[in-house]
């Protein structure tokens, strides 16, 4: 694996793991994997005039997030609703813009050849969300146990919220490579809810999370390299069974 290629992995992986503790948090498993597949029109766009499909799903990503949070504030309707209604519109556009094997490569990630552009864009990416999270976390965490007591206390909570879905769509964004649409939102996900189980604390679970999501990504892309296979279903293969060992570890601690 190429140095660089393993630093932007790298540093995906922490922003996903520390992301993906909030997201935990706040109830968005499902709505977070929906998020994801937001990338895919704006993927399909880009084949089909020739630009970069990364780019195409970094604008797509980003118009889906405000979209959200737009029809969210002006409706009352839940995030996670909305984001279920315009996960659907995007799979249905996306999939009828990308086909063949660019669909594939679009569901499943292409690593391919890293561009500089690339590498330096997706590390300030990186940076930008883990400086978000850590910087940000108090608030996050009061806004998320009681909306009313953090205004009081001075916090904007739309516009946290705002920027919290913007964190996470850059997330996701960086990953488009690795695992794709279909793929990125679990490894928000999984870290998270392993560390869910294993953390005695906020900074803990940052730890455990960002432990799983860098083990799971570097280990999953080395083997998949090997054995010739795409590297998203195989890094996703390896959070899973470190969820599924937390689990064990979890009952074995309860009946100890």
């Amino acid at each position: 694996m190429q140095g660089a290629a393993l630093a932007l992995s790298i540093g995906m992986a922490v922003a996903a793991g520390l992301v993906g503790c909030f997201a935990v948090m706040r109830r968005m498993a499902l709505a977070s994997d929906a998020m994801s597949h937001v990338a895919l029109p704006g993927i399909g766009l880009a084949l089909m005039f020739h630009f970069h499909p990364v780019l195409g799903g970094v604008a797509a990503l980003f118009v889906g997030t405000l979209m959200v949070w737009g029809l969210g504030r002006r409706t009352g309707i839940s995030t996670e609703t909305v984001i279920g209604v315009v996960f659907s519109l995007a799979l249905a556009v996306g999939s009828m813009l990308a086909t063949g094997d660019e669909l594939v490569d679009a569901l499943l990630g292409a690593p391919g050849t890293l561009g500089g552009w690339e590498l330096a864009l997706g590390l300030a990416g990186s940076a930008v969300v883990v400086a978000f999270v850590l910087t940000q976390r108090n608030r996050l965490v009061l806004a998320l146990v009681s909306a009313d007591i953090a205004r009081t206390s001075g916090i904007r909570v739309a516009r946290l919220e705002l920027v919290y879905l913007l964190a996470f769509a850059l997330t996701v964004a960086l990953g488009l490579r690795y695992l794709g649409v279909l793929l990125m939102g679990s490894l928000v996900i999984i870290p998270a809810a392993t560390a869910k189980h294993l953390a005695r604390s906020l900074h803990g679970m940052f730890a455990i999370a960002v432990a799983v999501a860098v083990t799971s990504t570097v280990a999953g892309e080395i083997v998949a390299a090997r054995i010739h296979r795409p590297t998203g279903p195989v890094i996703i293969a390896f959070a899973a069974a470190l969820f599924f060992t937390s689990l064990a570890l979890r009952r074995r601690g309860h009946a100890g």
